[in-house]
């Protein structure tokens, strides 16, 4: 299926991240009535393609910025089939591989850097936010599982409660039974 206004459409996903807290959390997406996985007879399984993953991160308050103060330093990832359910901050510490890209799982990922926080490290970065890994609308990322899950792992607590959320645009796309079950045997946690 082609990436189109027709077939398009958008999900999406939020997780806070307490202030002061450690570690990491998650939030989960139910995707159960986008993919069948089973083919049956003449009908094939359908999946749900992420063309393209936009990300968010705000202050608590939805309506402002992040605060100039801002020190803390999280990383991020959209993981398919994860199963993590929504965890609070705190609850959760990622893998050392969770973000990396040879996590056959992971569909989009970051890092966040709040301003005070370049300061103090100038040599980690030129932005508050670096984009790592994102799905494209050429060859999107397609999702066979029932969920996706938003994991963050902080590195620096943070100063302030801060949203990150993401938007999704995505389409069900029917599968050949091939390409099905190698989907299937890859996005195994």
């Amino acid at each position: 299926m082609a990436y189109n206004i027709k077939d398009v459409f958008y999900l999406s996903t939020s997780a806070t991240i307490a202030a002061a807290t450690a570690n990491g959390g998650s939030a989960q997406l139910d995707l159960s009535a986008y993919i069948d996985p089973i083919a049956r007879g003449r009908t094939k399984g359908t999946g749900l393609a992420i063309y393209k993953m936009h990300v968010g991160i705000m202050d608590d308050d939805k309506s402002k910025v992040i605060d100039d103060a801002e020190s803390g330093t999280f990383a991020y990832g959209l993981l398919a089939g994860a199963g993590f359910g929504d965890i609070a901050t705190g609850g959760m510490s990622a893998s050392d591989t969770a973000f990396s890209m040879t996590n056959s799982l992971l569909v989009g990922s970051g890092q966040f850097y709040g301003p005070k926080s370049q300061v103090a490290n100038a040599s980690n970065t030129v932005s508050m936010f670096n984009t790592v890994l994102k799905p494209s609308t050429d060859v999107p990322y397609v999702v066979v599982r029932d969920n996706v899950c938003l994991v963050y792992q902080v590195a620096d607590n943070m100063v302030g409660e801060t949203i990150l959320s993401v938007r999704l645009e995505c389409a069900q796309i029917t599968l050949d039974q091939a390409t099905l079950n190698q989907l299937l045997r890859t996005q195994t946690v």
